[in-house]
């Protein structure tokens, strides 16, 4: 896809070199094609041939000016705009001797702007004007109108188009020499992008409009998705990624009322014998009632004591501490719950005390990655249906579609009953 793009940009760029050479043509073809008027009266010999030729080469100096200086100016503001932080972090890595000044450039890009497009206008300005006036002046008998319409398209060419089109493709290599630029003109336009700088904190009140808020960034993700840059799965991470801050964990937490849970009292071997559901790793126990839980047990625990202990240990002496945390937080704060402590499930409590639910390190993940991630010891998957139907149904009011992610893989997604 981008080789392609490349193709379509490079055959645009040999266009617009051939439409500029034509151009070119076209103005040479006129300034030796076309004879000075001789005066009427008079000698008419050297002395008269000396101010036509004298207009002549004004005219081409002055067009130089117009196009050489607004040539660079064009490829500077291209290469400025085009720098990422991405790259400037690439050059501080690598030590590129370049780095700082690079970063000068981005980072003040308001001062270099001002420098480049101060120099841009002022080369624009005497040199399009001087030129026009010796252009009158040589080609008497060609109307104005046509030496402005050549010089105007001479201009757009060969000082905008191809020099913007080569500093946005070949960025990275003009970076470090368009920084040092740009600091030449930064030192010698000084007063007038001082001028500049106080009229633009007039106008703006100081305010900056360089921000880059989470909604650019999931836009982006999903032009690159559809650009073919990243693939469904990717731009899904992505997107959720940035949401992610804004969720809480009674979003994602199985709720209470779908909680697998046992009786803290009852021993291993009657919970075994009991035709026992060891579908999950990490099983709540509970007091007196539900809302009472007072820990969790692991699976590989349970089954140890059942082998080695023929199952005597009730569940309370084998349970382990459940971290607590409340439903009203955010998911940053539940992963970072998680990952300082080791953990792999929370308790959620409402803001009564009460226990809302649960809540497990695989639904976090599976939260940010957008697809369900499935066990590989687990054998049935729709032992927890009532909860993951809740689950998908918060996840499609949230925007977050697991089915797309699971298609994306090439996974179909699991039957919710």
């Amino acid at each position: 896809m981008h080789n392609q793009y490349s193709t379509k940009r490079s055959a645009r760029f040999r266009f617009l070199l051939l439409a500029s050479a034509i151009l070119a043509g076209v103005m040479l073809t006129q300034a030796w094609g076309v004879t000075p008027q001789p005066k009427t009266g008079g000698d008419t010999g050297a002395a008269d041939t000396v101010p036509e030729a004298q207009h002549f080469i004004m005219m081409c100096v002055y067009m130089g000016i117009a196009l050489g200086f607004s040539f660079l100016c064009s490829v500077a503001e291209a290469v400025a705009l085009c720098i990422t932080p991405s790259y400037l972090a690439k050059l501080k890595n690598e030590g590129h001797r370049a780095a700082s000044s690079v970063s000068s450039l981005k980072g003040n890009i308001d001062r270099s702007l001002a420098a480049i497009l101060t120099l841009n206008t002022l080369a624009h300005t005497i040199g399009a004007g001087g030129a026009g006036a010796e252009a009158a002046a040589y080609f008497k008998n060609v109307n104005l109108n046509v030496i402005m319409l050549v010089m105007t398209l001479m201009i757009l060419f060969l000082s905008e188009i191809i020099p913007k089109t080569i500093g946005a493709v070949y960025w990275r290599q003009l970076g470090p020499l368009t920084a040092r630029f740009v600091k030449v003109l930064v030192l010698s336009l000084f007063p007038l992008i001082w001028l500049s700088e106080q009229l633009t904190k007039l106008l703006t009140r100081g305010k900056s409009h360089h921000g880059f808020n989470r909604e650019e960034f999931t836009a982006l993700a999903n032009i690159g998705a559809a650009g073919g840059h990243f693939d469904k799965r990717e731009s899904n991470i992505l997107t959720n990624l940035f949401r992610f801050p804004e969720l809480r964990v009674h979003d994602i937490m199985t709720p209470r009322t779908v909680v697998f849970a046992l009786q803290q009292d009852q021993t291993v071997a009657e919970f075994m014998n009991g035709d026992p559901n060891l579908t999950f790793s990490r099983i709540p126990v509970f007091g007196e009632n539900r809302d009472d839980i007072t820990g969790f047990i692991l699976k590989s625990d349970l089954l140890l004591n059942f082998a080695k202990e023929q199952g005597r240990a009730k569940l309370r002496d084998i349970k382990r501490d459940l971290l607590i945390i409340r439903d009203n937080e955010s998911l940053s704060t539940a992963l970072d719950r998680l990952f300082d402590q080791r953990a792999h499930i929370l308790l959620v409590i409402d803001q009564h005390g009460g226990t809302a639910g649960i809540v497990t390190l695989e639904d976090v993940v599976e939260t940010l990655m957008g697809f369900e991630i499935v066990d590989e010891a687990d054998k049935d998957i729709d032992m927890r249906v009532v909860a993951r139907k809740k689950w998908r149904q918060r996840m499609e009011k949230l925007g977050i579609d697991l089915r797309d992610a699971s298609e994306s893989s090439g996974d179909s997604p699991p039957s919710d009953g």
